[in-house]
């Protein structure tokens, strides 16, 4: 048994170690690295976007191939060129596809990179939250720059469409081909200079979330 003493002594020692415990609970993960969850399953989420890029490439390889053999052809075989146009068809449906799986990794990677904005707020460090802050306004800007490379991308695929649709019209004219083939030349220049801006801004998120983890201390693997 205990005596009156040794009653109010265990007592107050059980007290202070449930709110101890209590504490703990509540405490958690801090905003900096609630961030840098966030920030790692943003990776994740683009992995199918980054699974596209080489496939892709290998596709507009093939059709670059398709077009200058129909180009090498031009009026000596009207059959051939009506088979190779089909063919660069079938080969830009598939880019079409890879780019849509693309576009749903990056929607998905948004709507994750959306959760950054009330982890934020809540971080005391002033110099940290601006840095946070920075990283936020980057990505966002990253974002918007894929919209516009997705739309221009989408379009140029459509043109290309048109194009070898053309091919197949056995009174098609120099002035008809030429003009289509200025529309596809035309915007293949606009998705190379958005795809550059794009670039430039991933390796710009990139450079400041690796500095805001080392400002805040996070350990983490840069190999990532």
């Amino acid at each position: 048994m205990f005596k009156k003493g040794e009653k109010e002594i265990f007592r107050i020692s059980l007290i202070i170690s449930l709110l101890f415990i209590l504490l703990s609970g509540c405490s958690g993960p801090s905003p900096e690295e609630n961030i840098y969850t966030i920030f790692e399953k943003v990776v994740t989420l683009e992995d199918p976007f980054k699974e596209q890029q080489q496939p892709l490439k290998e596709l507009e390889k093939k059709e670059s191939e398709l077009y200058n053999e129909i180009m090498d052809i031009g009026l000596k075989d009207f059959d051939k060129v009506v088979a190779l146009s089909n063919e660069a068809v079938t080969v830009l449906e598939d880019r079409e596809t890879r780019i849509e799986a693309e576009y749903e990794s990056i929607k998905a990677s948004k709507e994750e990179f959306e959760l950054v904005n009330k982890e934020i707020e809540k971080i005391k460090d002033e110099k940290l939250a601006e840095k946070a802050k920075e990283i936020k306004t980057t990505m966002e800007n990253r974002y918007s720059a894929y919209e516009s490379l997705f739309d221009s991308y989408k379009t140029s695929i459509s043109y290309d469409k048109e194009l070898y649709t053309m091919l197949q019209k056995e009174d098609l004219t120099i002035e008809e081909l030429e003009a289509q083939i200025k529309k596809v030349n035309d915007t293949y220049k606009i998705v190379m200079q958005q795809n550059d801006v794009f670039n430039e801004l991933t390796e710009e998120y990139n450079k400041l979330k690796m500095e805001f983890y080392e400002n805040a201390s996070l350990n983490v693997d840069e190999s990532k």
